[in-house]
């Protein structure tokens, strides 16, 4: 990326000119050799370094480069080089760049469909993020399938493949392996894992992830020996795929029955958190056996409980999970199936070990902790300590190597957090869904150091690189910046 910095430099004495930019540069500790494959938590959920000073107040205007406005949606900012892309949803589904430097909209493609899948009320069609090998960007909405464009917004390929049973949606992202893009849909019936020729979006192999529901966690690319691996969190289960074949490898069990946060890579260790209701030691749903079940409420004696024959409770309430066939009602097969996942499921953020082969899941899980664990956001890992943030703006920090609890403290930012923290130059950033985006000075002994409310919803994770956070509301995307850093060159960087 170099090369395009130096393009505009005079010919006379561009030796010594280009040797000064080169000096600049390497004196201002930027990232241009950054990888060029970028999606969401592409850094595994660790931070790539502290090179660049980051604003440590964001309600200090000199802090703030610019601000655009944008349609609505949840999807997580792709960053590249120079240009910023997100996926937005206003009556129709649509993917927009933005000028990285400035925050210019420089174009929008609408992708036409039939009609728009349902999704949870809290959610949007237009939650997965954007991927982009610097040559080309990746957007899937679940009502259409996976769109590919060159930067300058023309249509390269698509690959139809939703709407998907599932009322709450599809917001697992797309992420690049090699000249691969890779998708995780896990929903109530059919879920799969697919690899697609990112030049020609054939399909180069598709595995079936039979007896894993819904789930909408985007998969991490583990490198090792020069492998690459794909490491997948579903239901119940983590499990590790072949990237190049789509092969399983090997899997650890013990996570909730839905899982959504994404799973941290560390030097040796994996993290991965997952949490959903029902599956706490103190608080777990279970389920009849079907006999017991079917002899209590099948008052016609069809060997089906309807929904009118079925109790109030925790069934009745997820009769539209526990329906695979939609008949309106449940037969042996679907609900011995749910009673299965209700009875293994478990709450916690679990430390492994990865690489092996078959069921690790009694040698490789390193440590467990069970407090404090997210529903929807990813935890980092930063300086050897692991971030927590769940609703009610609680904040769990946890030792990486032992699990050890090192703080739990709550934020000023109260209420519902959807955005992911992200973290670098000593600090924690934290978005809550109202909001509130707290700083913290990371450490042991983590301490608030300022909060800034943007009176705007916030579902969207923050993402840092080079010396900007780019923070996305329900209304608009916020480049901040450390205002002493000079940023000039900054925009033909990750």
């Amino acid at each position: 990326m170099i090369h395009r910095l130096l393009k505009g430099v005079p010919m006379k004495r561009s030796g010594e000119n280009r040797i000064a930019i080169l000096i600049f540069l390497v004196l201002l500790g930027t990232t241009l050799s950054a990888e060029p494959d970028v999606y969401f938590r592409s850094n595994g959920g660790v931070p790539a370094g502290d090179r660049v000073p980051l604003p440590g107040d964001l309600s200090d205007g000199q802090t703030l480069v610019w601000k655009a406005g944008l349609p609505a949606g949840h999807s997580t900012p792709c960053v590249t080089a120079d240009r910023i892309f997100v996926s937005v949803f206003e009556k129709k589904l649509a993917t927009v760049a933005l000028d990285r430097k400035t925050g210019t909209r420089l174009w929008k493609r609408v992708v036409k469909i039939e009609g728009i899948e349902p999704t949870h009320s809290m959610g949007s069609p237009a939650s997965s993020s954007p991927a982009s090998d610097g040559e080309r960007v990746y957007v899937f909405f679940g009502s259409y399938g996976l769109v590919c464009y060159d930067l300058e917004g023309k249509l390269i390929w698509d690959k139809r493949m939703g709407p998907f049973q599932d009322d709450f949606g599809a917001s697992s992202s797309p992420v690049l392996a090699g000249d691969k893009v890779i998708l995780n849909e896990d929903h109530d019936t059919g879920s799969f894992l697919i690899a697609l020729d990112k030049l020609s979006g054939k399909t180069v192999w598709e595995t079936p992830r039979s007896g894993h529901t819904r789930s909408y966690s985007t998969p991490v690319v583990w490198k090792s020996e020069g492998r690459e691996t794909l490491l997948v969190a579903g239901a119940l289960q983590l499990t590790a795929y072949d990237a190049q074949k789509g092969k399983r490898l090997w899997w650890i069990n013990g996570l909730a029955r839905i899982v959504n946060p994404t799973p941290v890579l560390g030097e040796d260790q994996l993290f991965v958190a997952s949490w959903s209701p029902g599956g706490d030691t103190n608080s777990r749903i279970s389920m009849e056996g079907w006999s017991t079940a079917n002899r209590r409420w099948d008052t016609d004696g069809n060997q089906i409980l309807a929904g009118e024959e079925l109790p109030e409770g925790e069934v009745k309430g997820r009769l539209s999970i526990i329906d695979l066939d939609l008949d309106g009602g449940v037969n042996q097969v679907e609900w011995e199936r749910y009673a299965r996942v209700f009875k293994l499921a478990r709450n916690s953020i679990l430390a492994i070990r990865p690489g092996g082969q078959g069921d690790l899941t009694g040698t490789n899980v390193l440590w467990s902790y069970l407090r404090g664990v997210p529903y929807v956001t990813s935890p980092v890992l930063y300086r050897q300590v692991v971030y927590m943030v769940k609703n009610g703006g609680i904040v769990t920090s946890l030792d990486a190597e032992s699990g050890k609890l090192l703080k739990q403290g709550r934020l000023t930012g109260l209420g519902n957090y959807f955005a992911s923290p992200v973290a670098g130059d000593g600090k924690v950033y934290l978005a809550s869904e109202s909001g509130v985006i707290t700083v913290l000075k990371a450490g042991v002994e983590w301490e608030i150091s300022s909060s800034h409310d943007l009176d705007e919803r916030i579902m969207a994770s923050p993402v840092i690189a080079d010396g900007r956070i780019y923070v996305r509301t329900e209304e608009a995307l916020y480049s901040y910046g450390d205002p002493k850093v000079q940023i000039t060159a900054l925009t033909e960087s990750q």
